[in-house]
């Protein structure tokens, strides 16, 4: 039974029918889809995963490029009480597999060119899943087409299931600390709390156009996304990032919104001498880049503004933003929903201006990582989420980031999210590696790039850094390989045996 005080995406996509029915809320190619049209195709979906046996708390994956239906799929699932898995199409069909056996789908919705990172997932005994094939047909598989039900035949399409807002609705993955895939539960509560921040810090309304460059595996692409809609405004998809497409969407479409990871503004800023025309209507764009990047965008579109913030994919998105002309190097201040302190090495809070671990609180928080109850004790101790990074708060409340603790030995390489431990376990099954250590290095272009130091086997010679490099990419995703590679004598020890990773990150960065 619903509660009163329930508020679900379904109520969201209900309430723009009625408010923005006739605006546009999803572009894709040729396709204009209304915000009225999105929900009656959404109710569609909804009825024909219903037939299929898709209840409240099932989940249905998705492993596709962003397309319409993707976005549909959200809504449908939401109307349905279920959760959605976004699949991060960059894996190898073995990291595909675990996510699978991890998440346990009903069933996924896979694209035809992703259908080879299903194949250990079809021939393993046990896995239940029921492939849809979405964009094109395959012989012996439903496609996803064939579920859009004919609502005359149903029953009331505007009667949702009762779904509380407390209820996970995405499960977003992020880096394996320890081999195993880790996916964040975002419920409904945390993505609209998420989206509505945004929709208040930078005052979206129905004229705003996000520009969905980002894949929607990412937790930027769909807070954005949501916060567009939210307000009413629309969202214009891309299959993948081209910086001449981009271009020219932004300025056919008159986008407002953009979401980047580097190094897509700095392509998009050279991608011809038109660029300040093409990217004159852009007012907001938020993401990782360089200060370089930023003020020479800043400068190309004076009436646009680049905005830093910390965030992950625990928090739904973002819990800080700022301006980043105000203070290059600062991560903004505190979101209207987010609570953000920080916590010394004791559990105490910790007074302004000094450093330690920062911790979140508020409604965009996650539920928690999918099945995994003692992560979960360690993440939401204490009533806060610990994010495993660390900074200080200065007088004004802003944050800074001063990097990641020794317990998150994260890589953050273009957006994609990299823990050394799963580079290091590949790199070790190559016959001629006996010890391995991977840290992230700074890079102008990609922000981190990983780097492999390895000690030979006696007597072996040691192989070459693109034989390590394609090593790691046929076993991991390709943008985990690393892009540099060194062999040593020995790596820094610690009293106990253990690689000493500060030592070699101090040698070797």
């Amino acid at each position: 039974m619903s509660r009163a005080t329930d508020y679900t995406l379904g109520d969201l996509l209900q309430r723009n029918a009625t408010v923005h029915g006739d605006s546009i809320a999803f572009r894709q190619d040729a396709q204009a889809v209304t915000h009225r049209a999105h929900l009656e195709r959404v109710q569609q979906l909804a009825a024909g995963l219903r037939r299929l046996g898709i209840a409240a708390g099932e989940r249905i994956a998705i492993l596709s490029k962003n397309r319409i239906e993707y976005v549909e799929l959200f809504g449908a699932a939401a109307l349905l009480g279920a959760i959605v898995s976004a699949i991060n199409w960059r894996l190898s069909p073995a990291e595909v597999l675990a996510v699978l056996e991890n998440d346990t789908p009903k069933a996924i919705v896979v694209e035809d060119e992703f259908w080879p990172l299903l194949d250990l997932a079809l021939a393993r005994n046990g896995v239940d899943l029921e492939p849809l094939t979405v964009g094109s047909r395959r012989d012996g598989f439903q496609c996803l087409d064939d579920l859009y039900a004919d609502l005359s035949s149903c029953d009331d399409p505007s009667a949702q299931a009762p779904v509380s807002t407390d209820a996970p609705l995405l499960l977003v993955h992020t880096a394996w600390t320890d081999g195993r895939p880790k996916a964040a539960a975002l419920s409904h509560a945390n993505l609209i709390a998420n989206a509505i921040q945004l929709q208040v810090a930078w005052q979206l309304g129905a004229d705003d156009v996000h520009l969905g460059c980002l894949p929607l595996f990412h937790s930027t692409a769909i807070s954005l996304t949501l916060a567009v809609q939210l307000a009413g405004g629309a969202s214009v998809l891309t299959r993948q990032f081209d910086p001449e497409e981009a271009g020219a969407l932004a300025q056919r479409h008159q986008a407002t919104v953009l979401g980047e990871f580097a190094p897509m503004l700095d392509s998009l800023l050279g991608a011809g001498s038109d660029a300040p025309a093409r990217l004159a209507s852009l007012r907001h764009v938020c993401g990782l880049d360089s200060p370089e990047t930023i003020r020479r965008f800043e400068a190309t579109c004076p009436g646009a503004i680049f905005w830093a913030g910390y965030g992950q994919t625990e928090v739904a998105g973002l819990a800080t933003l700022g301006r980043f002309r105000d203070a290059p190097g600062a991560a903004g201040f505190p979101l209207a929903l987010s609570s953000v302190a920080i916590e010394g090495e004791d559990g105490r809070l910790l007074p302004l201006g000094e450093t330690g671990e920062i911790i979140v609180r508020g409604p965009c928080t996650c539920l928690g990582y999918w099945q995994r109850p003692e992560d979960n004790a360690r993440l939401l101790r204490g009533g806060w989420l610990h994010t495993g990074d660390s900074g200080r708060l200065d007088t004004q409340g802003r944050l800074w980031y001063a990097g990641r603790l020794a317990i998150k030995e994260l890589i953050k390489t273009g957006g994609e999210n990299v823990y050394p431990s799963e580079v290091e376990a590949a790199i070790r099954e190559h016959v001629g590696v006996a010890e391995v250590a991977v840290i992230g290095v700074a890079d102008a272009q990609w922000g981190e790039s990983i780097k492999a130091v390895c000690v030979a086997h006696p007597g072996a010679s040691p192989p070459t850094q693109e034989e390590i490099s394609d090593f790691v990419a046929s076993r991991i995703a390709r943008y985990k390989r690393p892009r540099f590679v060194v062999f040593v004598d020995a790596l820094p020890k610690q009293p106990d045996g253990a690689v000493d990773r500060k030592a070699v990150r101090k040698l070797f960065e």
